[in-house]
């Protein structure tokens, strides 16, 4: 038995898996995302790392796990001291406190270099933004810290006492992806040259098996000497659990953020200065990925703004009719901004073709629709051909009606995952990986089906897409507002 953990932004999992990938426990627990200002995303380092003990203890069930591998949501900054206990809650990707450094950066080009020299766009909760307000704001908390990491890292060092990260977690925004090491040049141009200490050191790929300490066993109830695997960040072990492996094979997870990437065996700077690119733990793979900030948030706020049960979503759905019966949604909802396939930390959502006959139903389709046009919009940024295989993951897609709109809006099949929890079974194939174990990656990535598009309701998405398209450029530059 060998266990997955995935630490996502709102709920933490732990998968146990027999050698043949199926499953034989899941556990779960939610966390709690705070926001002490607005704009601002933080969590609790120690809530989140209790989450992750709790769930590996009903995961193992009273077993000792041969393996662990662990994953979790990237981006932001998680400052620890030297003993890796938390200097301050950890701020999140979805964090917009730093918006006005990504602005500043924008205007006078800083953005836009880093771009064509590393293949990473910034965005306000990505690590460069963040480290640069808190140098501003927060020095004593800077002062005060060892290491300026990510989630999955702090999980891994309580577990280890190791101070590591990964090439995935380290891609972006600090790191030379071809040569795969830390780039000076871009510490200096964000003004943060004096912080390269903070930076953890970056493993090998795959990274080591490092065995749980007795404080790491106390915290987590691993007996001690289990190997642990700080595996790539979720994103990355999504689309390992998803099965991607031929170059222009596409992951669409819709979940906390709407996850679009493209697996690629070359670095490219040209283009659209967007999105992200992530080592993945093969040498000659990158992924490229265009993280919209418009997922299954933007569900839950339309559901609870109009007194909706989830379970009612794909009833509504079918209440109303491909296109929505006119309403058009931008679903651009996130007080961060959108940060791909464009990054504007203004951007705002809308609802156009309202009447005062549209129903909570057309809202709801209109949203979904949006959001699957986002989806298209950020596989086409990122590369996708028109042979390239795409699989779908994450909450959103436990909807059939959801799922069904995203295949019509891409105008493909779209394989399903297998579930569940895909990025904890990655995780799980990367700590596999990394122990040089034998077994069957087809089986363990089988999907769980096929979509089918419908030929005359893409035709009609294939329109849809095109007056989204406009009415997106149409609202660029306008999401301030008058003055």
């Amino acid at each position: 038995m060998l266990i997955g953990l995935d630490a996502g932004t709102s709920v933490v999992k732990a998968v146990a898996f027999a050698p043949d990938g199926e499953v034989l426990r899941v556990a779960a627990r939610p966390t709690e995302t705070r926001t002490p200002a607005p704009g601002h995303a933080e969590q609790d380092v120690e809530a989140v790392i209790a989450a992750a003990a709790a769930t590996l203890r009903e995961a193992a069930s009273g077993e000792a796990p041969e393996l662990v591998g662990v994953t979790a949501q990237g981006d932001g900054v998680w400052l620890l001291d030297g003993d890796g206990r938390p200097v301050r809650p950890a701020i999140l990707w979805c964090d917009a406190r730093a918006a006005g450094v990504v602005d500043r950066w924008m205007e006078d080009g800083t953005a836009e270099w880093v771009y064509r020299r590393s293949g990473n766009m910034l965005f306000p909760g990505a690590a460069a933004p963040v480290l640069a307000h808190l140098q501003a704001h927060e020095p004593a908390a800077l002062a005060a810290a060892a290491t300026a990491g990510y989630c999955k890292d702090a999980i891994a060092q309580r577990l280890t006492g190791v101070r590591a990260t990964d090439v995935s977690d380290a891609s972006l925004p600090f790191f030379d992806t071809r040569a795969r090491r830390y780039d000076p040049t871009l510490l200096d141009l964000y003004g943060l040259g004096r912080l390269t200490h903070l930076l953890a050191p970056v493993d090998p790929s795959p990274a080591p098996l490092r065995p749980v300490t007795a404080a790491g066993a106390a915290v987590s109830g691993l007996p001690i000497g289990t190997p642990i695997h700080a595996g790539p960040f979720d994103l990355c072990a999504t689309a390992i659990g998803a099965g991607l492996e031929r170059p222009g094979d596409a992951l669409v997870i819709v979940g906390t953020t709407l996850g679009c990437g493209v697996l690629t065996d070359r670095v490219e700077t040209g283009g659209v200065a967007a999105g992200m690119l992530l080592c993945m733990p093969r040498p000659d793979r990158w992924l490229r990925v265009m993280p919209a900030m418009v997922g299954t948030p933007s569900v839950e706020w339309l559901l609870a703004l109009t007194g909706t049960r989830r379970e009612e979503i794909d009833a509504l759905l079918d209440e109303s009719p491909p296109g929505a019966n006119g309403v058009v949604c931008l679903p651009l909802l996130s007080p961060a901004g959108e940060r791909a396939p464009f990054v504007d930390p203004a951007a705002r959502g809308q609802f156009v073709g309202l009447s005062l006959e549209s129903t909570r139903a057309d809202l709801l389709r209109a949203l979904c629709e949006g959001v699957a046009y986002a989806a298209r919009h950020c596989l086409e940024a990122a590369g996708l051909g028109a042979s390239g295989r795409v699989v779908l993951g994450g909450g959103g897609v436990r909807s059939q009606g959801w799922r069904q709109i995203l295949a019509d809006v891409l105008g493909r099949p779209v394989l399903l995952a297998r579930q569940p929890e895909t990025g904890a079974r990655g995780a799980a194939m990367a700590a596999l990986d990394a122990a040089g174990s034998d077994y069957d990656r087809e089986e363990w990535t089988r999907p769980d089906g096929v979509v089918e598009p419908d030929a005359a309701t893409a035709a009609r998405y294939d329109a849809g897409y095109v007056f989204y398209r406009d009415r997106l450029e149409a609202a660029r530059g306008n999401w301030r507002g008058p003055g």
